[in-house]
């Protein structure tokens, strides 16, 4: 076995310390190397752009009958998106305007018979009238018979008669003062029954304005503008109410949630200028504003004691992209993407050049 040469050991340490050494120098620059971030009065936080999600439901449990949007469309408020089938709410409505009109009708009954019942009561009146009036002209005749009788002008047969003829017109005046009673009793029962038929108009009506606002609820519209995300179901399922059919992001509400230590968050207010610099566009910072700080943190060690746990206290931070900006770039409005958002805590310091681009003017 043969033994190396001190010209080959000292060639192979040598290349040995002159790797280490290599090593030494570049954990030296790196821990030296000067931090590229903004600097002094800056701060950033991780996230990914969220936004807004919105999801088109139906309202009651039916059939899917056609689907109108695709994945990727743009679609502005109001648009119809998708359609029920409506058979069903179709024969609901016919049969709600056939029960409207049979309460119209019976209106226009009732209505008839209240007229009906006034002009018995004014029949019954004049009978009293005319039973009073005869009443009168028996006590008349009673009082010439009392003379007469008292002068011996008249009999007493007479006098009886005449008696008798005025009880007869006094119960004659009773009777026709209690038809007529109940007459205004029949006029206002069939004011009830005119109540009550007007009732169930008012009634059937509401039941076609229910059916017809289901009918309207079966062409489902986009709330909002926005772009159409993915597709849950497809025309022909049968869902259940409240069953999601299509999801759509509103590109006007666009925003970056990250997390800040406690002792940086409590000096971000509302208003404060952020940088959105994302991973798929480093050199392109978008602006925004800071719209939301939370008053609890999000993550909160069991027991708080030392001023090093207290640093472990993070809280939610939303920086908002102005609606104005999204709608210059619509098509190149993206969810998920993820990022870091730079946010400047002295509104003196002036933006770095590579954080001052023309998205910021």
């Amino acid at each position: 076995m043969s033994k190396a040469s001190p010209t080959s050991f000292v060639k192979k340490n040598g290349i040995a310390i002159a790797a280490v050494a290599i090593g030494v120098v570049a954990a030296v620059g790196w821990t030296q190397r000067p931090d590229t971030g903004p600097g002094e009065g800056f701060v950033s936080g991780n996230g990914r752009i969220e936004a807004t999600e919105i999801d088109i439901s139906t309202k009651l449990a039916g059939r899917i009958g056609g689907i109108l949007a695709k994945e990727g469309d743009f679609v502005t408020a109001g648009q119809p998106l998708a359609t029920m089938q409506l058979d069903t709410l179709n024969a609901q409505r016919d049969e709600a305007v056939a029960a409207l009109r049979q309460a119209e009708h019976n209106v226009a009954a009732a209505q008839a018979q209240v007229a009906l019942r006034e002009s018995d009561a004014a029949a019954a009146q004049a009978v009293v009238a005319q039973r009073e009036s005869d009443l009168d002209a028996a006590r008349r005749r009673l009082a010439r018979s009392e003379t007469l009788s008292q002068e011996g002008a008249a009999s007493i047969q007479e006098l009886d008669d005449d008696r008798a003829t005025v009880r007869g017109a006094q119960s004659a005046v009773a009777a026709a003062t209690a038809q007529a009673k109940a007459a205004q009793a029949a006029i206002h029962a069939a004011g009830a029954q005119l109540v009550g038929a007007r009732s169930a108009v008012e009634a059937a009506a509401a039941t076609v304005a229910r059916i017809d606002a289901d009918i309207r609820d079966g062409e489902l519209k986009s709330p909002r503008d926005g772009r159409v995300q993915f597709r849950v179901a497809q025309p022909g399922e049968v869902l259940a109410a409240g069953g999601r059919v299509l999801n759509v992001i509103d590109l006007s509400d666009v925003y970056m949630t990250f997390f800040l230590p406690n002792e940086i968050a409590g000096r971000v207010a509302l208003g404060t200028e952020v940088r959105i610099v994302l991973d798929a566009a480093p050199g392109t910072p978008i602006p925004a504003t800071v719209s939301f700080v939370a008053s609890q943190a999000q993550f909160t060690p069991k027991t708080v004691e030392t001023a090093s746990e207290r640093q472990k206290l993070m809280f939610r931070v939303k920086a908002q992209i102005a609606p104005e900006l999204l709608r210059q770039h619509l098509e190149q409005v993206k969810t998920g993407l993820p990022g870091v958002a730079w946010v400047r805590l002295d509104a003196d310091a002036a933006w770095p050049a590579a954080l001052a681009t023309r998205l910021a003017e």
